[in-house]
């Protein structure tokens, strides 16, 4: 266990096999067992629904791969937020940070925990408040790990990470051994059905890209991880790559056992599948894999999250007691309580549902910003990444436009949705304005 000597307190806990465990189990949730319905929804053909499973992949990899450079650049806790304060301004980092705390981030967490407690509605009878119950508990128990050192975290997010990717690949072979057991052939929807559509491509890559949504999060734990500039970016890499060939791996599985009736418009499609394959017993057992995953998710995103109130408190953006580090664990364990609260009450009121389908969409237009500052960042004197993002300027510029595409896809379909969702974080600046001026009238005095 080492200090790092530029910020006393904080450990590198995190080497490579850590930190990609990060990226996969944060990508890995629970939506890829539940219902990819969205994606094979609008595609009318098993090709069409895997090339769009690839094509997000694709694009994930792009954003990876921009992160890994700025990260490359700034290896500092705080990931995203620091690359947007580095290339734009402290207002923009903040808005992200402000998004982040009062419904990005903690919305996922409650969202994953209210699917946890659904799931454990299938072992120990729960009504609704009960099952609510259930998910703030795993938010508790999950936020104290991650409170009593980065160590503990990060091993249990390994081990869940690693059973998880034995539920895939299981679910692979599963589908694999069914369709030569079978003889199941995948036979073409009628031709009628197969006209797809450029509105009908959008609305599945963008369901497909919130299905890998996570990945950038390592980037927040640069402080904590052992030789940053290189680790973060290999994980980011390898990390993508697998959760890209596991979800083309199991989306297949499903439509090679399942009809396609049943994977568009089933909420427990890997249930579904498992009980078709096993019988009976096999959707418990998939239920149980459920439960698991969205531990496992839980716990990187609950680890990630306060490195950035950590490193906004640092830069005087939150009250100062908000960065405190504990003097044992030497985790920032105040973000984490703050965190963990408001997650809870966000599961428990149930309010993180409309809060967080208005703005989740609004981070691809940070992604946007982010991936646009490497055309003027590589201009600036100083700046001296240790890694570069393959295929500059091209990729890059692909990944700006299909980010500003989901925006406008979103805005142009769900109009009110969208601008209340961009007021919630526009609603940061007049807060960041105000703070700003009483840190500076409280320096002057």
């Amino acid at each position: 266990m080492t200090i790092d000597p530029n910020r006393p307190g904080l450990v590198h806990a995190i080497g490579l096999p850590r930190a990609t465990a990060l990226v996969i189990g944060t990508i890995i949730g629970a939506s890829i067992f539940v219902q990819p319905s969205v994606v094979s929804g609008a595609i009318p053909t098993t090709s069409g629904v895997l090339l769009v499973w690839a094509l997000a992949g694709f694009l994930t990899l792009i954003g990876a791969l921009v992160c890994a450079e700025l990260a490359s650049a700034f290896p500092r806790t705080g990931g995203v937020y620091v690359f947007l304060r580095e290339a734009y301004s402290p207002a923009v980092a903040y808005l992200w940070g402000w998004a982040m705390f009062w419904v990005m981030h903690s919305g996922i967490i409650a969202a994953i925990a209210n699917v946890f407690g659904r799931y454990v509605g299938h072992f120990v009878p729960l009504d609704e408040f009960g099952a609510r119950l259930a998910g703030a508990g795993a938010i508790v128990v999950l936020s104290a790990v991650n409170y009593v050192g980065v160590r503990h975290g990060s091993a249990l997010q390994t081990f869940f990470t690693a059973v998880k990717l034995v539920a895939v690949i299981a679910i692979i072979a599963a589908g694999a051994w069914y369709v030569v057991a079978n003889g199941v052939v995948v036979s073409p929807p009628p031709s009628h059905e197969s006209r797809v559509t450029i509105s009908a491509v959008a609305t599945a890559t963008a369901a497909g890209l919130f299905a890998y949504g996570g990945w950038h999060m390592v980037t927040y734990t640069a402080d904590e991880t052992k030789d940053a500039a290189r680790t973060i970016p290999r994980a980011l890499l390898i990390g993508t790559v697998v959760v890209t060939v596991a979800y083309i791996g199991i989306n297949a599985a499903y439509l090679a056992v399942l009809p396609r009736d049943t994977v568009s418009n089933s909420t427990r499609v890997a249930a579904d599948f498992a009980d078709a394959v096993a019988g009976s017993g096999g959707g418990r057992a998939l239920s149980a894999l459920v439960v698991l995953s969205t531990l496992g998710a839980m716990t990187g995103i609950i680890l990630a999250g306060p490195r950035v109130y950590l490193t906004m408190a640092q830069d005087g953006l939150l009250f100062k007691w908000a960065g405190a580090l504990h003097p044992r664990y030497r985790t920032p364990h105040v973000a984490i309580v703050l965190q963990g609260v408001w997650s809870v009450v966000l599961v428990m009121t149930g309010s993180y549902r409309a809060l967080f389908t208005r703005v989740i969409y609004t981070e691809w237009v940070f992604f946007a910003l982010v991936a646009a500052s490497l055309f003027f960042l590589r201009k600036r004197p100083g700046y001296q990444p240790r890694y570069r993002v393959w295929g500059f300027p091209v990729l890059p510029g692909i990944f700006v436009l299909s980010s500003a595409a989901i925006v406008l896809h979103q805005i142009t379909t769900q109009p009110a949705e969208s601008f209340s969702g961009l007021a919630l974080v526009a609603a940061g600046l007049p807060v960041y304005w105000i703070w700003t001026r009483r840190t500076a009238k409280h320096r002057s005095n």
